[in-house]
């Protein structure tokens, strides 16, 4: 008899809802206007967003309804399925039993285009023409190309120069989709020719390409804006994964004691933890949550929490958020998803409020996780998704060390057909362990504004 590895759901088995968090949390601190140095309005999130995403963006209740023309797209690869992974557990030699949710199986490789697909219906909706944003290693940038060209709408897409330069068959996947790809920082805004003029070899930060993409949004109103990650109603969006992961439990007849996910702004992360974390907080059963972070870019780990621009050049609101500071520009590891200075205000709450954990791992050991995972389970990792495989494991061999059986359930959150050069590298031995140093943090950390501070000070 073949022992069951998959657990799949069908068309009709998409959620019909987004879940927010925030229904169940104390009330967030809002976004702050730095001129006024009082909340946003929502006049003032209307300069970048549709209104139904303004009314996501604060709601506070508890399910948003998916517009069909949303889920008949997302049938296209949803439900994603959930995998036992049974030769990695047989590899450790553990009594835990591993899941992973596979969000690889969507059109562009990751989880991106489960809020893509949304932002750019409703953009669409609004009656723009064309779409502007930013990205970091490439997986949002072709998710919003494939997206816009879905709706029939132009895409310009600012990709992280150093992520540009690694990855050329991302660009060549958002090109494909007929949307322009631009190597940021670039001389077509003025925020990216004011980094080229104080650091010419600059490789770019997510910070600096979300300026461009601002920038350049707000030269053309024909034009939309939308972003990938950490924003309330993109985690929003992310949650049919851990919904659909609820109801494969069920399949299992199990549940998980812990759940990992990689996390740079925080949408991987949400989107297959909040239903669980709602579940317990609405008097379920307990789960043990973990952020998996880069050591290169510990903005959980080592941030602050602070009032801070989610760009490099302040052209946001400001978000009280764990940030090493706007003006940080990470190292150049390969996870380009993860090198993010900011964490979404609802990730960053419930990792202040110690509702979910967060560690940071080092590049190498993620790769080397990503292999035993490759050469046991067949799929190669992205390498944003490593990090929650080599916290997976190391909780897997706990509980080897311990005698103990636990369910374990880690997102992998994309594929890594496009990453090979990274693969290559690590097997070269050419890839490095950047860890920052005290310094670094305290000189990132300056860049934080004063008054910031102040707001910080007086939000608690």
């Amino acid at each position: 008899m073949v022992d069951r590895i998959k657990y799949l759901l069908d068309e009709g088995d998409i959620p019909t809802t987004w879940y927010n968090l925030a229904a169940d949390l104390p009330p967030l601190h809002p976004p702050i206007n730095p001129a006024t140095g009082r909340p946003v309005t929502r006049d003032e999130m209307a300069h970048t967003m549709p209104e139904p995403i303004i009314q996501q963006e604060l709601s506070t209740e508890r399910e948003w309804e998916i517009p069909e023309p949303v889920r008949q797209i997302y049938a296209q690869w949803r439900p994603s399925p959930l995998f036992r992974a049974r030769r990695l557990e047989a590899l450790l030699d553990t009594p835990a039993r591993i899941y992973y949710k596979y969000e690889g199986v969507a059109p562009t490789g990751s989880h991106k285009p489960n809020t893509a697909v949304a932002q750019v219906y409703y953009n669409k909706q609004a009656g723009k023409r064309g779409l502007v944003t930013e990205t970091g290693a490439g997986q949002w940038g072709s998710a919003v190309a494939q997206s816009a060209a879905m709706f029939d709408m132009s895409a310009k897409v600012y990709m992280v120069k150093v992520s540009f330069q690694q990855k050329p068959y991302r660009r060549s996947l958002m090109e494909t989709f007929g949307a322009v790809c631009v190597p940021s920082p670039s001389v077509e805004t003025a925020a990216g020719r004011a980094v080229l003029a104080l650091h010419p070899d600059s490789p770019g930060s997510l910070g600096i390409a979300t300026s461009e993409a601002i920038e350049a949004h707000s030269t053309d109103d024909s034009l939309g804006y939308v972003l990938g990650s950490a924003a309330n109603h993109v985690l929003g969006h992310q949650t049919v994964i851990g919904q659909e992961a609820l109801r494969q439990f069920e399949l299992a007849d199990d549940y998980p004691d812990i759940v990992v996910g990689c996390a740079g702004g925080g949408s991987n992360l949400a989107g297959l933890s909040f239903p669980f974390l709602g579940a317990k907080l609405r008097g379920g059963q307990d789960v043990r949550v973990i952020a998996a972070e880069p050591a290169a870019c510990p903005t959980l780990t080592r941030g602050t929490i602070a009032y801070d621009y989610a760009d490099s050049a302040g052209l946001t609101p400001l978000f009280r958020m764990h940030t090493l500071g706007h003006g940080f520009v990470p190292p150049t590891f390969h996870a380009g998803g993860l090198r993010a200075h900011g964490m979404g205000q609802l990730v960053s709450r419930v990792v202040e409020d110690g509702i979910m954990e967060a560690t940071a791992v080092t590049q190498k050991r993620c790769f080397e996780a990503a292999v035993q995972f490759a050469r046991s389970e067949g799929i190669l990792p992205a390498p944003e998704s490593t990090h929650a495989i080599r916290v997976a494991i190391d909780e897997a061999l706990r509980c080897k060390e311990e005698g103990r059986s636990k369910t374990i359930l880690f997102g992998l959150s994309g594929h890594g057909h496009f990453d090979l050069t990274a693969y290559e590298r690590f097997f070269a031995g050419e890839l490095d362990d950047t860890i920052l140093d005290d310094e670094t943090v305290e000189q990132a950390r300056q860049s934080i504004p004063e008054q910031v501070w102040d707001l910080a000070r007086a939000a608690k």
